[in-house]
């Protein structure tokens, strides 16, 4: 059998879920939630209030 002399590359879509982005977005949720916890503490009372 034959092998192709051209691989093609596959183009990723510039939209949609991508492991990189996904990383980004769990970090920064991260970030935020620390500073509400740390917000919270030294303000000495919730800033969220059902």
């Amino acid at each position: 059998m034959l092998e192709p002399s051209v691989i093609p590359k596959r183009k990723l879509p510039r939209y949609g879920f991508h492991k990189h982005t996904e990383n980004l977005n769990g970090r920064w949720a991260m970030i935020g939630f620390f500073a509400l916890i740390i917000l919270e503490a030294k303000l000495g009372h919730a800033v969220m209030v059902w």
